[in-house]
């Protein structure tokens, strides 16, 4: 059923094969594949890239909560200024992966470009902490969700029971895990429907909320910045919510090598993703505060729901149906992506190397896809998931600072390296820069929960020398890795 992966045949950068002792060597990447070898084929069009990018970005956080921005900035500007601030920010983040998508032709994202620039062990730190927490956390977030809110119109007069939200948010992940195990043409094509179906979802808030405008319904916007009472460590957490409602403009560079032509089509699938939701978000909000003082957002459960309920009557049954589907491509596209880190992880000897394995018939990298159900479903019911993910939310920020930092490296370490598309200096500075500020102010506003989840992200460390390092395993122990 399966057969291992071929060698790359689009890297301008160094093919980097792992080895046992944790030492990399390099391999022209140049090399035509040799025949019989079974590859991920390129079924990543421009619309298809931009379907993962935008359905990925939005998930159930602009329709659900956008009060922690506006909890952490307490006042209606200040929150609109950091929704827009982050977007731009998340721009430039963006461009910086579109560089280091066009220059490392390779899949995998943040694991490929930290083991470009900075090596095994750090790289190896990233993907450990992703497989084991952050990715099955996340996405048991995301789908429990989806499950609330499928079932939210069968349930309109009464409390939802846990027991059925959680058995449907089962049966939506292993959906997701199957469509991504059975054709990555079939899980575009759903990514696009969900990414259109997200996209109406927005105008539906932001058409009312024009004509709500129109009618001039600004009374939420005078002093728009009065009644800030805000400190200066709210910034760092309402940034935090900002750039985790924007995040997934890094999911394309996890399938650079099934995208067409990626040094057209990777710049221009971000650029055109990230004005779209930027715009998106910010109309989003400004649509809101038409209908809703900041006091009532605060208190709502959920703003879309509440938002539609005032201006739109019986229709507002149909929110709850949209953010489900919303969920659901946020999960289709983050287990999509992250499955091709795990993949390029294992090709490199820092994963067992069954997950490195392409499915013959299907061309879908199926063990990679499916080592995600069984750690998913135990997070979903044993799991502290919003601690966990509150533990490690620093750990995505620290490692993609490191990664725009490691493109700064590159500049100076592989000047002649070929880059189709190339960014002003000062971009990745400003962004690293933020990154790494944030995660050092979160470290001082809450050292307990950051503290915590840097512990948990130094156990990378031993594992390292413990699975890659150590060259004296015993026998049974090489054959549970796979090697």
């Amino acid at each position: 059923m399966f057969r291992k992966a071929a060698v790359p045949t689009v890297s301008n950068g160094s093919y980097l094969q792992g080895h046992a002792n944790g030492k990399l060597s390099s391999m022209d990447s140049r090399q035509p594949a040799r025949e019989g070898k079974v590859v991920l084929k390129k079924k990543v069009t421009l619309l298809r890239g931009i379907s993962i990018i935008i359905g990925t970005i939005i998930g159930a956080g602009i329709f659900i909560s956008p009060k922690g921005i506006l909890k952490n900035t307490g006042s209606v500007g200040m929150s609109l200024t950091v929704w827009t601030v982050c977007g731009i920010l998340s721009l430039f983040g963006a461009l910086c992966y579109a560089e280091l998508g066009t220059c490392i032709k390779k899949s995998g994202g943040h694991y490929t470009y930290i083991l470009e620039a900075f090596g095994p062990l750090p790289a190896f730190v990233r993907v450990w902490v992703e497989l084991l927490i952050i990715r099955p956390a996340a996405t048991a977030v995301i789908s429990l969700a989806f499950g609330r809110y499928i079932l939210e119109p069968f349930f309109m007069q009464c409390e939802i029971p846990e027991l059925a939200i959680k058995l449907i948010t089962a049966v939506g992940i292993t959906l997701v895990m199957v469509l991504n195990s059975t054709s990555v043409s079939w899980s575009a094509r759903i990514q696009m429907f969900l990414t259109f179906c997200k996209l109406v979802a927005i105008l539906i808030i932001i058409v009312p909320g024009v004509i709500q405008l129109i009618k001039g319904e600004t009374q939420h916007f005078k002093n728009a910045f009065a009644g800030n009472d805000a400190s200066i460590l709210g910034l760092p957490l309402a940034f935090y919510s900002g750039m985790y409602a924007y995040s997934g403009w890094f999911y394309l560079n996890f399938v650079t090598e099934e995208v067409e032509n990626p040094e057209k089509n990777i710049p221009l699938a971000i650029c055109i993703s990230m004005i779209i939701v930027t715009v998106g978000y910010v109309l989003t909000n400004v649509a809101y505060f038409t209908t809703i003082s900041a006091g009532e957002l605060l208190l709502s459960k959920a703003v879309a729901v509440t938002f539609a309920e005032r201006l739109m009557g019986n229709f507002s049954l149909a929110v709850p149906v949209f953010v489900a589907l919303s969920c659901f491509g946020s999960m289709n596209g983050g287990v999509f992506a992250v499955s091709r880190m795990f993949f390029v992880a294992s090709r490199e000897g820092h994963l067992p190397e069954i997950l490195s394995m392409i499915h013959v018939r299907k061309h879908t990298p199926l063990p990679a896809v499916i080592v995600l159900h069984p750690l998913t479903m135990i997070m979903l019911f044993n799991g502290d998931l919003y601690s966990l993910l509150n533990f490690l939310s620093f750990a995505r920020w620290l490692f993609i600072g490191l990664v725009v930092a490691g493109l700064i490296y590159l500049r100076y370490k592989r000047p002649d390296m070929h880059r189709p598309f190339k960014v002003p200096l000062f971009i990745p500075a400003l962004f690293s820069f933020t990154c790494l500020f944030m995660v050092a102010l979160s470290l001082y506003s809450d050292p307990v929960n950051t503290g915590i989840g840097f512990a948990i992200t130094l156990t990378g460390i031993p594992a390292y020398y413990l699975f890659i390092v150590w060259d004296n395993k015993p026998k049974w122990f090489r054959k549970l890795l796979g090697k």
